[in-house]
Parts: structure tokens; sequence; C-alpha cells
């Protein structure tokens, strides 16, 4: 295939008679050789899309951490505070 890719056709039909080939045999191979590589071009795309994806759900969930780990940290400081309210003033209800 890289030996003919810059061949025109009458040199390609010489290069097909010395190897025992066909013109249509090159063709072939270079449509399957096409192919495979537009295959492989779409699944680096999907990869590349699945990727982003899922850094974006993983940056959603470290925020939503953030934002929970904040307020368990709001609500362990407000209980504590409580506690020494109650040690020192007794039981104000």
């Amino acid at each position: 295939m890289v030996e003919t890719a810059a061949l025109n056709a009458e040199v390609t039909a010489s290069y097909c008679r010395r190897r025992g080939l066909y013109p249509e045999q090159l063709a072939a191979w270079r449509e399957d050789c096409e192919q495979a590589w537009r295959l492989a071009q779409l699944a680096r795309q999907s990869e590349a899309t699945e990727l982003k994806q899922q850094r974006l759900r993983i940056r959603d969930l470290e925020r939503e951490l953030q934002r929970k780990n904040l307020a368990l940290a709001e609500t362990a400081a407000l209980l504590t505070l409580s506690k020494k309210a109650q040690a020192i003033w007794g039981d104000v209800a």
C-alpha cells in the first residue's frame, strides 16, 4: 500500500504485473485500510468524549463532596458549641 500510494495508474499497473497482483486488489486493500483508519478515528473520538464526561462527573462529585464536608464540619462545630453552652449554663429550656 505504501509503495503504490503515490503512483499513477500506468505505473501502478506495471507494479502489479511485476508482483502478480491486480489493480483491483490494491484498490480493495486501500479501501480496507482507509475504513480501518476511519473506525480507529471514531473509536478515539468516542473514548475522548467518554473521558471528558467522566472528568466532568468527577469534578461535580468532588464539588458535592466538598460541600457536604463543609456542612458536616459546620454541624460538628454547632454540636460542640451546643454541648459547651449546655455544660456552662446547664439546661436552659
